[in-house]
């Protein structure tokens, strides 16, 4: 998705943590339609790569998405999660209870800004 639809290098999208990550997938009917990747450290969640397919966006699914990521990751230890929000993205982390953390910057030529929430 990140690739095909927003034009990320792929090779951005490799860093390596996948095997210590918690990968989420949502799935209907057994086809993915959603995801995210979290890494827990020093007590902090650091969520990514969340995305639902497009035809299926404004439905709630990212919601529960991250709401799954939170619950894993508060039970693997983290107090705190944070993420690089796309602008475009901004508020529905907001509406979630996360809130900016730092000035916009780019990533891979897009926009994002840190946001967090406290867990614990």
């Amino acid at each position: 998705m990140f690739v095909d639809e927003q034009g990320v290098d792929p090779a951005a999208d490799r860093d390596g943590r996948d095997p210590e990550a918690l990968h989420l997938v949502a799935v209907r009917e057994g086809t993915p339609i959603g995801t995210c990747r979290v890494v827990v450290e020093e007590r902090i969640g650091r969520l990514g790569r969340m995305a639902v397919e497009p035809a299926l966006r404004g439905r709630g699914i990212g919601a529960e998405i991250l709401n799954e990521a939170e619950r894993a990751s508060l039970a693997a230890g983290a107090a705190l999660m944070r993420l690089h929000a796309q602008l475009s993205a901004r508020s529905f982390y907001e509406r979630a209870g996360y809130e900016p953390a730092g000035e916009v910057f780019l990533e891979e030529g897009i926009e994002h800004v840190t946001m967090e929430k406290p867990l614990a």
